[in-house]
């Protein structure tokens, strides 16, 4: 139910109930080449992002993230194949909230990814030289790892 909110009205209640920051995890999942990416395009727009999430009360970042990533795509991770990225926390001080990234893995051709069509409408492997068109949010996370339009 709360994803099927508008995105502004989801973030207003989520500030409401947390007035400091707010944490996530964020997966930036890879071949082993790091030639694709994963991306998924969730509702409400038509812009894609990352698997990612915010964190349950007392959940440590690299549990959030494997959580994250099994609820948005139906990959299971074992906690070992998370690896923390180089910057392995991105705070975004506009909108008050740090983003705890991981690195994982996975061969396109093998990985077979369950979308619910709620949560998550599509996902898909991008070049990372052709990402397709992302969230803002997405773009300037993706600009740390030099990857997408912002880098």
């Amino acid at each position: 139910m709360f994803y099927n909110l508008p995105h502004p009205m989801r973030r207003r209640i989520v500030r409401i109930a947390t007035p400091t920051y707010t944490l996530g995890s964020v997966v930036l999942v890879m071949d082993a080449d790091r030639e694709r990416l994963l991306m998924l395009r969730q509702p409400p727009g038509k812009r894609w992002t990352l698997p990612a999430g915010l964190l349950n009360r007392r959940e440590q970042p690299v549990e959030g993230a494997r959580r994250e990533l099994a609820e948005e795509t139906g990959i299971e991770a074992d906690l070992a194949e998370l690896v923390p990225a180089n910057p392995c926390a991105v705070v975004h001080t506009s909108g008050r909230w740090v983003d705890n990234v991981f690195h994982l893995e996975r061969d396109p051709e093998t990985t077979q990814i369950l979308v619910d069509g709620h949560e998550v409408w599509d996902a898909g492997w991008h070049p990372v030289d052709d990402l397709p068109e992302m969230t803002r949010a997405t773009a300037k996370l993706l600009a740390h790892y030099k990857l997408g339009p912002l880098a």
